[in-house]
Parts: structure tokens; C-alpha cells; sequence
């Protein structure tokens, strides 16, 4: 990492098998941002094998391209202390690139530009998006449409979420 290189998937399988067998993980586990390709798929499948442990669900929160760059693209942060965010249209400052809280001014982190969130979106296209054939076959993906609110996106998850824990135990 340190080298800005990636995780190989043994590692990152080994950590989130480590985690998943601990104590606190016994009534249930979300991973997020993980598994990203098919590869990654089966060897956290192999894993929770191994553990009599298996995935209940994979949650694909849609939403079009665009409007993930609109969203992202959208933010800025406070220089000074960067829990202080803000979005152009949906939570501006009350002065165009100054912090509220603070008086510094907000700036938009080069993860955040338009060039760099199309080309994270090419890469999940072309890696990632095949896992929603791959769960969806095995029956396990549920999708929402995250162009709703976030409140009525959460309401959705925490629903569905909780429906499957209770068929689980029926």
C-alpha cells in the first residue's frame, strides 16, 4: 500500500476471514467495497466456506453515471478541518468557497474531479459491474434505486436487510 500498490486479494480474503470469525461478527457482517471482481467473489465464497459462514445478500444501490459525477463532483472540503463538507447544489456554503464553521476556504479533492470519478467509473464497469451478473445468479442480489433520497435509501436497505434476517431464522 505504502508503494501505492494493491492489496493482493490472499491478504485482504485472510483479513475480512480473521474479522468475519471473530466473536462480534457472529450475528451478521457488511462488507463494503469488497468483493470487487468475480475472482475476489469466489475466493471470499471459498472463505466463508470455510468458516460454515455464508453471504445472506448483495446490495447494488443504482445509480446512473451522471449522477455520480454531479454528486462527487459536486463536493468541497474545508482546508482546515475536513469533516466540514459541502456540495454546490444540494448543501452550498453561505459564501461560495468558505467554510461556515470555520472561515477557511473549501477546495475540491482530487478525487472528487470529474476526470478522475469517470475514470474510477471505467474501471468499475469493466471489473466490478460483472459481480451483479455473478450475485444475482446466485440469487443473492437486491437492488435500490439510489437516485431516491438517502433517508428513503437507508429506509429500503434497513428493510430489506432486516425481511432476510427474519426469513433466515423462519
Amino acid at each position: 500500500m505504502d508503494a501505492g500498490e494493491l492489496v493482493p486479494d490472499e491478504v485482504i480474503v485472510g483479513m475480512i476471514t480473521e474479522r468475519v470469525a471473530s466473536g462480534d461478527a457472529r450475528d451478521g457482517f457488511l462488507l463494503d467495497g469488497f468483493p470487487r471482481n468475480e475472482k475476489q467473489a469466489d475466493a471470499l465464497k471459498e472463505a466463508l466456506d470455510g468458516l460454515d459462514r455464508r453471504l445472506t445478500a448483495a446490495l447494488l444501490i443504482e445509480v446512473p453515471d451522471d449522477e455520480l459525477v454531479r454528486r462527487l463532483a459536486g463536493r468541497r472540503v474545508c482546508v482546515k478541518n475536513p469533516t466540514h463538507i459541502y456540495h454546490v447544489d444540494f448543501d452550498p456554503p453561505k459564501h461560495e468557497d468558505v467554510c461556515d464553521q470555520d472561515g477557511s476556504r473549501l477546495i475540491q479533492r482530487d478525487d472528487d474531479r470529474e476526470e478522475t470519478i469517470r475514470r474510477r467509473l471505467e474501471v468499475y464497469h469493466s471489473q466490478t459491474e460483472p459481480l451483479i451478473g455473478y450475485y444475482d445468479r446466485a440469487g443473492l442480489l437486491r437492488r435500490f434505486d439510489g437516485r431516491r433520497t438517502a433517508d428513503e435509501v437507508h429506509a429500503h436497505v434497513r428493510a430489506t436487510v432486516a425481511t432476510l434476517r427474519l426469513e433466515e431464522k423462519l
